[in-house]
């Protein structure tokens, strides 16, 4: 300011130039780099000033240009606390507050209609991401003004999507704002806007969806559940969203993980809580399953039979119905997991497909002993499997996105699921020629067909039992030979001798891949404790791979140009790199319940000589490992992931199977064949002459 005589130089300071243009005050200058780009631009409290004037003005214009650059300026913190603090927050109720009446007339001159509610409610969201203000000291007239813009028909698209998004961070913040929300907005109305072709708007009504289901109870988030389910919901999904022309983005596929999740547990009840040997209604489900298979083909009713003849004969076909406590079934049934839910799976299947039920019990009554498949143990150990598999009970993951498409194409997912599998129990069964003794086996086989089909994402129910019964035991043994075949490799000392040589080649060619994806650049997803955010940031390895940039990118945006990322990290001052728990961000929320899934995707890189800490959560393991791999090798360490081995083993197996060709049925020796004796003399040298 002495410099350019500039008077007041209280009224100035240093702003970056580019990226967020974040002011520089006496707690970040230290964080100023070499090569940053600084401009001299009006002070903080200036600009709060200036702005918390300009919105309150009559003149339309300046009131739109004041809250558009209050939307920008709202994401630095130093300015949102000093526009907070100016009571600036009870300015923008206020706006928001007077609703459509007040605006209207202003919103007709603009261009756009709602472009200042839209600028309004953007930096709202703004200044409520640093936490200075509680959501839960909002007003009644602001939080009914907000739902009013979701509930009506004729409104902006970018303001329904902040409000939704507004709503979304209020509901988990309290009970009261909960029970609010959830009165305020209808599910019909929410249902509404994810039938729009919108796809940010659709995704911001899930979001809201998915907010209200986790912090429901169990018996509000169940009616919200039966209530999906009569408005056919899954089908929708699964027709317009899964199977949409739009590709699915990561955040759409979290919340599809989030809501089957949410619906598969509703079976979590059922599945701890075990039979009731004195319960009617359960002793009659009980004696349901006996009934259907046994009494349609018996001549005599068992009500002509004395008490104790009756109890021979019910403890008979309980027997050939495959339970271990034939003269008390309900026995079998106190495990719990897997409970009432093993019950209930059983009776759906009886009910459901009586032909297949029928005709699993009598084709297994006709065998001969040992050799036949229990119905009753078997379904209870396979409704267990199904819940190991299916994660039910399980907390939702915060960054999950692993999804089945089948789940929204089918009502009663987990029964018609269990009355496939139950079927496939029985053949494979008689495809392994199974007796008693081998029930644990032939489970692990059906766990195995299960999973593995399972991972090839069937998009239809018809389309997993085509699959899962095509993959029988003898593929399943094949399957299991050629992996055995990957992972042991020939162990003959030479073969092994051969992978040590060509370890070091292979290991380098692992570099070179880390390193040029560190080039390539990922995209990085902010996550706080409070929800997920939908903000981006990048970072990249430059070519000669001595700089590391980094900065905030838009939404939309995959590969920003390398001069875009406005931050940047010398490699020589890196100092080393944390994971998981050693990480600042992990420790910094290590107060709440630690979730497992972003703890094994966090890392750090500590870097200069005051030690700050660049903090990354990886957007899927496979990034983690190839990042952090790429950082130890710029360190000058080895790489220490699990992807490394297993790229490694992979890369070798394909090399020793290309040098191996030629030995192919042939025998290689442990050891060399021995080296022969010189001979008695040398005198063998042939006469041409």
């Amino acid at each position: 300011c002495c410099r350019w005589s500039l008077p007041n130089a209280e009224r100035y300071a240093l702003q970056y130039a580019d990226g967020r243009q974040t002011y520089i005050t006496e707690l970040n200058r230290g964080e100023i780099k070499n090569g940053s780009i600084l401009w001299l631009t009006t002070s903080p409290d200036q600009e709060a000033e200036g702005l918390y004037n300009g919105i309150q003005s009559n003149n339309v214009d300046v009131k739109s240009d004041s809250l558009k650059r209050l939307a920008s300026l709202s994401q630095d913190v130093t300015f949102a606390q000093e526009f907070i603090n100016r009571n600036g927050l009870k300015q923008i109720f206020s706006i928001v507050e007077e609703g459509n009446d007040a605006l209207c007339s202003a919103l007709r001159v603009l261009a756009a209609r709602g472009e200042i509610l839209a600028h309004t409610l953007k930096a709202f969201m703004e200044l409520m991401e640093h936490d200075f203000v509680s959501w839960e000291t909002l007003s009644a007239a602001f939080i009914k003004k907000i739902v009013s813009y979701v509930n009506m028909n004729a409104m902006d698209a970018s303001v329904q999507q902040l409000s939704l998004s507004i709503l979304e961070n209020m509901v988990p913040s309290s009970r009261l704002l909960f029970e609010l929300v959830k009165k305020e907005v209808t599910v019909d109305r929410l249902l509404t806007h994810l039938q729009v072709t919108n796809t940010q708007l659709q995704l911001k009504a899930m979001a809201l969806l998915i907010a209200l289901l986790l912090a429901a109870t169990d018996a509000e988030r169940r009616d919200i559940m039966d209530y999906l389910r009569e408005r056919n919901v899954r089908q929708f999904i699964h027709k317009n969203i899964i199977h949409s022309s739009e590709p699915l983005g990561d955040e759409m596929a979290h919340y599809l993980y989030v809501l089957q999740s949410i619906s598969l547990n509703l079976h979590e009840r059922r599945m701890r809580t075990p039979m009731d040997p004195y319960s009617q209604e359960q002793r009659e489900l009980l004696q349901s399953l006996r009934q259907t298979a046994f009494e349609s083909e018996s001549e005599t009713p068992t009500s002509n039979f004395s008490t104790e003849r009756r109890r021979s004969l019910c403890a008979k076909e309980f027997r050939k119905l495959g339970f271990v406590n034939n003269s008390n079934p309900a026995q079998d049934l106190y495990r719990a997991p897997p409970g009432l839910l093993a019950l209930d799976n059983m009776v759906y299947f009886s009910r459901h497909t009586p032909n297949a039920y029928s005709r699993f019990v009598l084709e297994n009554s006709s065998r001969e002993d040992k050799h036949e498949c229990p119905f009753a143990r078997s379904s209870i150990q396979l409704t267990l499997i199904l819940c190991e598999i299916l994660h039910v009970g399980e907390p939702c993951s915060e960054t999950a996105q692993a999804f089945y498409p089948m789940f929204f194409g089918q009502d009663h997912f987990f029964e018609e699921l269990f009355c496939i599998c139950i079927q496939l129990v029985n053949k494979t069964w008689k495809e392994m020629r199974a007796t008693q003794e081998d029930f644990d086996k032939v489970l692990q086989v059906v766990r195995e067909q299960i999973t593995r089909t399972l991972s090839l994402k069937p998009t239809s129910l018809e389309l997993f039992k085509t699959r899962v019964n095509v993959l029988n035991y003898s593929e399943i043994l094949k399957l299991r030979q050629t992996e055995r075949l990957h992972q042991e490799e020939t162990l003959a000392v030479p073969v092994l001798e051969l992978r040590e040589r060509l370890k070091p080649e292979l290991l380098e060619l692992i570099r070179q891949q880390r390193l040029m994806r560190l080039c390539e650049g990922t995209l990085f997803r902010k996550i706080s404790s409070r929800r997920r955010q939908d903000k981006l940031w990048y970072c990249r390895l430059s070519p000669n791979h001595k700089v590391l940039h980094y900065g905030d990118v838009e939404e939309g945006v995959h590969s920003p140009p390398i001069e875009r990322p406005p931050e940047k990290i010398p490699v020589a001052d890196m100092k080393a790199l944390l994971v998981g728990k050693e990480c600042p961000h992990t420790k910094e929320k290590s107060s709440g319940k630690q979730n497992k899934d972003v703890l094994e995707l966090a890392f750090s890189i500590v870097y200069d000589v005051e030690e700050y800490c660049l903090n990354f959560i990886a957007p899927t393991r496979y990034e983690f490992c190839l990042w952090t791999d790429g950082l130890n090798m710029l360190l000058g360490k080895e790489m220490t992931s699990e992807r490394t081995q297993t790229d490694l083993d992979v890369l070798l197996s394909m090399e020793l199977k290309l040098r191996l060709l030629d030995l192919e049925n042939i025998s290689i020796p442990d050891t060399p064949p021995p080296v022969p004796k010189p001979p008695s003399n040398l005198n063998f040298c042939y006469d041409f002459s």
